[in-house]
């Protein structure tokens, strides 16, 4: 029987891969053949979505980009053995994209049906939570302290610290929250692993209610992300049923349950103190810290709040240990980082790396540069709220350090590239703009300041002389530098970033010298 694998990913399905699998089901059917069809995650390789994968005795070999027109002559030759048809790519591991990668939390994207609890198991799943259960709380939270995992959420805060200020912290109640409100532009990768493998999340969040005393968790995700949610209940059903979560926990005597929110529809949803307003039904609106969620969180009670990446990263750690964790990565970024690559991009999808790679080899050989084949002009980096790095800078490491000396950040991995086409002047307005739309409007210098942070860019677009521009500038510096200061959450505290560093970089998009602008 020939087993036929196709993605049942967000992008696949939005390209087609439905349709595809539908007719596979058809026209094996019409011959009279007997074909096995399994729905799997995504491989990340989106370019050359819809991927359908067959077994080879070598490995899987792939089809790329496939129709439910060219379903008939696939099925009319032999899949496994044909390596010189249009639309092979021969052996999909052997791909440089996939094959150069360091895939741990995206070990089993494209192998494992999303649901089957087998196939998630025969791949090394729940190993972690096993050794968890038999472990005492300090223990567990000692190996994700010795293991330098940092959030993946944008902060990079120490991992273990967060664990234990929640473990020390006394009350009745404590509660782990997953923010998976992923709404950064060019970001995906939450969206992937939740869709594909959602086991692996529930393993972290529960690994994570063990450690710190918490019973109960809960999992924020965006609206828009429908397949996600239903996918991650069907999961907490099928984890609950053979004992992965409910009473007694891997039979370690620990008591932990998962329930899944969905969003309210705002950016500022995905900060996390706003979140936890959400999560109690209220608007979502930015609290002031201390206290810290960690101390006073969802309904008053220590709350360890992590995103999607960041919990999945820690079944790894307790399954292999932390040594072998801090293997991976550089300087004080250890581990791996699932970059996404979008926007004018010719190879657009995932790409899981440790640590210090360049931004070259991430956008250049990885993603093969622009989809238009024009010049790349810049790199957004970490979200809507990321700086525009040029080229001249691509050589930067990615690591959370090496990216804070050139005032950029990594935020949650996603890069988006623009060709020399795009308007950095515009595109510094956006940024005001998306602020203004966005901001929950408890402080002054993010609501106000963003709004007039739009007013400033369009007089200093508009200027027609070398001294209004000169003061419209300097007028716009200022309101940054209170923006980021001032602000209560990071959503006006970062909004400066892609302003500045367009200003800074791409100075004739506004109609200024370099001389006035180093001014």
């Amino acid at each position: 029987m020939l087993t036929v694998y196709i993605p049942m990913d967000s992008v696949a399905c939005a390209v087609g891969a439905d349709d595809v699998a539908q007719r596979f089901a058809e026209e094996a059917a019409r011959r009279g053949m007997a074909l096995d069809i399994r729905r799997t995650s995504s491989r990340g390789l989106f370019w050359l979505e819809p991927l359908v994968e067959v077994d080879t005795p070598h490995g899987r070999a792939g089809f790329r980009t496939v129709t439910p027109e060219d379903v008939s002559g696939l099925l009319a030759i032999d899949m496994a053995a044909v390596r010189d048809h249009l639309l092979s790519i021969g052996l999909v591991d052997e791909l440089p994209y996939l094959k150069s990668q360091q895939r741990l939390l995206f070990a089993r994207a494209g192998l494992t049906r999303p649901l089957s609890l087998d196939d998630y198991l025969a791949a090394g799943g729940y190993q972690g939570l096993e050794k968890a259960a038999a472990m005492s709380g300090d223990d567990i939270v000692a190996n994700v302290l010795d293991s330098g995992l940092r959030g993946r959420g944008g902060a990079a805060f120490p991992a273990g610290i967060k664990w234990r200020t929640v473990r020390q912290a006394g009350a009745d109640s404590k509660y782990v929250v997953c923010n998976a409100d992923e709404g950064d532009s060019g970001s995906f990768a939450d969206r992937m692993l939740m869709e594909g493998d959602p086991f692996l999340l529930l393993e972290g969040m529960t690994i994570a209610g063990l450690a710190v005393g918490a019973t109960r968790g809960y999992i924020y995700v965006r609206s828009e992300y429908a397949p996600a949610i239903a996918v991650l209940r069907q999961a907490i059903v099928i984890a609950r049923e053979h004992g992965y979560l409910g009473d007694n926990v891997a039979h370690g005597g620990h008591d932990f349950d998962i329930e899944v929110r969905e969003g309210a529809g705002a950016y500022i949803c995905g900060e996390e103190t706003s979140l936890l307003e959400s999560l109690e039904g209220k608007r979502g609106t930015v609290r002031a810290k201390p206290p810290l969620p960690a101390l006073q969180g969802l309904f008053g009670q220590p709350t360890l709040v992590h995103n999607v990446l960041s919990l999945a990263s820690v079944p790894l750690i307790l399954a292999r240990g932390a040594a072998w964790y801090r293997n991976f990565g550089m300087g004080r970024s250890l581990g791996t980082m699932a970059f996404q690559l979008a926007g004018n991009v010719r190879r657009g999808g995932l790409v899981e790396r440790a640590f210090g790679l360049t931004l070259r080899e991430l956008v250049l050989d990885y993603g093969g540069g622009t989809a238009s084949g024009r010049p790349l002009k810049a790199v957004q980096l970490g979200g809507p709220l990321g700086a525009w790095i040029p080229p001249s800078l691509l050589d930067t490491p990615l690591d959370y350090e090496a990216l804070a000396a050139i005032g950029a950040m990594l935020g949650h991995g996603g890069a988006v590239l623009a060709d020399d086409t795009v308007d950095m002047g515009r595109m510094a307005r956006f940024a005001m703009r998306f602020c203004a739309i966005e901001s929950c409007g408890k402080c002054t210098p993010c609501r106000i300041g963003s709004t007039r942070g739009v007013e400033v860019i369009d007089r200093l677009l508009a200027a027609g002389n070398a001294e209004e521009k000169s003061r419209q500038h300097a007028l716009l510096d200022d309101l940054c530098l209170t923006m980021q200061h001032g602000s209560l959450c990071a959503l006006g505290g970062m909004t400066p970033f892609p302003v500045q560093s367009a200003l800074k970089y791409f100075p004739a998009d506004f109609g200024l010298t370099s001389q006035e602008n180093a001014q």
